[in-house]
């Protein structure tokens, strides 16, 4: 097993087996990630598309929670990510897509929000039967457009709809029932099993494999980078972030 240095403390990353691990570790902020945190994953991809001896990028949570967004609290670590001009260049979603090797979340807890987009990106998923999911986004004046390219694609338009435009709570049954994850395993059977997927994985063809995942994600829309931009810090996201801070019910502004 050898370690990996992904930028940042809360990211847990090992080689082992021809998969690269990365466990979310955050637990007092429910793994809620910071920039550094979606840049580690980002970089986490990049090195695994250009290693000829990595098969898997297998991500996981720790505690009940996998992954509950990016931290929104303005708990972030003092980093060069902070300086970027353009943010979402440490966002990871389609650096998962573009990366060659198979891409799996296994979901441990509570996937919400960036969590959501995180399971939505990779190849291979599954949850613990504990597991809810669930898309805010819209309750904080945030358009998403990883979210919204993706969604839909995982449970139908229908579906996709019902979940933003409410921010309902999914449970695991119910996100294996629509598409949303691969498959649920009970509790004490999740670790086996996830080690089970990653070997059978490493026992197809890498090249073929790429391929399939490249023909795959040719069909997918592209997303809407420039939403986040037309949207950042705009009177509707202010609000929102205020009302999510001081835990209160937004008050939007009209007209």
């Amino acid at each position: 097993m050898t370690a990996i240095d992904l930028g940042t403390p809360y990211l847990q990353a090992t080689l082992e087996n021809r998969v690269l691990s990365v466990r979310i570790d955050r637990t007092d902020r429910r793994n809620a990630m910071t920039l550094d945190m979606y840049r580690g994953v980002r970089d986490a991809a990049i090195l695994a598309d250009g290693d000829a001896e990595i098969d898997a990028v297998c991500l996981r949570g720790t505690g009940d929670w996998f992954c509950v967004g990016g931290d929104m609290s303005g708990n972030q670590e003092d980093s060069a990510a902070l300086k970027e001009r353009d943010p979402t260049v440490n966002f990871p979603f389609r650096h998962l897509e573009s990366c060659r090797k198979i891409v799996v979340s296994a979901v441990n807890g509570a996937c919400h929000a960036g969590g959501l987009n995180i399971l939505m990106h990779s190849d291979v998923s599954l949850a613990v039967e504990t597991a809810v999911f669930r898309g805010p986004e819209l309750l904080r004046g945030i358009p998403d457009p990883y979210m919204s390219a993706r969604l839909a694609d995982h449970v139908g338009l229908g579906k996709a709809k019902y979940m933003m435009f409410t921010a309902a709570l999914i449970e695991a049954r119910e996100a294996e029932a629509m598409g949303l994850v691969g498959r649920v395993v009970a509790r004490e059977a999740f670790e086996e099993e996830v080690e089970r997927i990653l070997e059978q994985i490493r026992l197809t063809a890498p090249q073929a494999r790429a391929m399939i995942k490249a023909d795959f994600n040719d069909r997918l829309c592209r997303h809407d980078h420039g939403m986040f931009k037309r949207a950042m810090m705009s009177e509707e996201m202010t609000e929102g972030m205020l009302a999510f801070m001081e835990k209160r019910r937004p008050e939007w502004p009209r007209g």
